[in-house]
């Protein structure tokens, strides 16, 4: 499997509006366009630093090949719509892509 991880930042006030963005736009159509192709899910971090939101994106796909139909032979390329480049202060110009080597979530409310 093949985590694609992507930074971009915007301020303080816009960040609610890019997570809204993220989490009922952009993530719902990935799942419903790419889910055939190879897409497996996302993650999303978020780290408030003074003025700035960094956001964290991590998408999970069956392999390269499956990125590369999302993304195309530049898949080391961001692909950022309009609407989230109108919303970021700055972005990662590269995406980075890592095979996942393991990994393990607890549920809280099972805790011991």
């Amino acid at each position: 499997m093949i985590c694609r991880v992507w930074r971009g930042w915007t301020s303080v006030g816009r960040a609610p509006d890019y997570d809204d963005y993220l989490q009922k736009e952009l993530f719902p159509r990935l799942d419903q366009e790419l889910r055939s192709r190879g897409y497996r899910g996302y993650q999303l971090l978020r780290l408030s630093r003074g003025e700035e939101v960094e956001f964290m994106t991590m998408l999970f796909f069956d392999s390269i090949e499956s990125v590369r139909s999302f993304a195309g032979e530049k898949y080391e390329t961001p692909v950022i719509s309009e609407k989230a480049h109108s919303m970021l202060t700055r972005f990662a110009d590269r995406v980075d892509h890592y095979q996942l080597g393991g990994s393990k979530l607890f549920d809280a409310s099972k805790a011991r």
